[in-house]
């Protein structure tokens, strides 16, 4: 009876144009995007886009140690900087939660997504990525003038970019936020 009942229940689901499992994403949604509403979060998040920048100013070489493309002095191209940020935000996807064994969650870069390891939710990991796409969509809506007078304008630091945009710029960090810059070793 109770089988008849559910069945009933998604027939008037479905009458209605709504689906139950619809429903279920939605609110799987809406759960994961909470992460992003804790300061703490932010400030992972943006230095994790920080760092995406810095390894994009710097140049990086390929597997035999050669510069991959030419070389290119920011300081001298607000248009190259400009085409740097715009398609940074398409680049984060790449990128998802990791929750370590001790609790803590680092943001890593994913090479495959057909290959996650073992107990690793696809669907999961991907509206993370897409989380970081847009929080990072919005982070240089808010920053990108600052963020390219300041690459422009400079000489920069390892480091640089995640202070100045994260402390200073977005204020998503403070001075006492200890955060790891070494995830980009971090990988799926």
């Amino acid at each position: 009876m109770s089988v008849f009942a559910g069945e009933m229940a998604e027939m008037e689901w479905k009458r209605r144009g709504k689906n139950p499992r619809s429903v279920i994403f939605v609110v799987l949604i809406i759960s994961t995007l909470s992460f992003v509403s804790s300061m703490e979060d932010k400030c992972s998040a943006c230095n994790t886009i920080a760092d995406e920048i810095e390894i994009e100013l710097s140049n990086p070489v390929d597997s035999k140690g050669q510069f991959e493309g030419k070389l290119i002095d920011y300081r001298n191209s607000e248009q190259t900087i400009v085409e740097l940020l715009d398609n940074l935000c398409e680049k984060m996807q790449d990128h998802t939660l990791e929750k370590l064994d001790t609790g803590e969650e680092i943001w890593v870069r994913v090479h495959d997504w057909d290959n996650l390891p073992a107990g690793k939710d696809k669907q999961e990991a991907q509206v993370y990525s897409k989380n970081i796409s847009s929080f990072c969509t919005r982070l240089l809506e808010e920053t990108k003038d600052e963020l390219t007078n300041l690459i422009k304008g400079s000489v920069l630091k390892p480091g640089q970019i995640s202070k100045a945009l994260c402390q200073n710029f977005s204020k998503h960090c403070d001075d006492s936020d200890d955060y790891d810059d070494d995830y980009m070793d971090d990988e799926l």
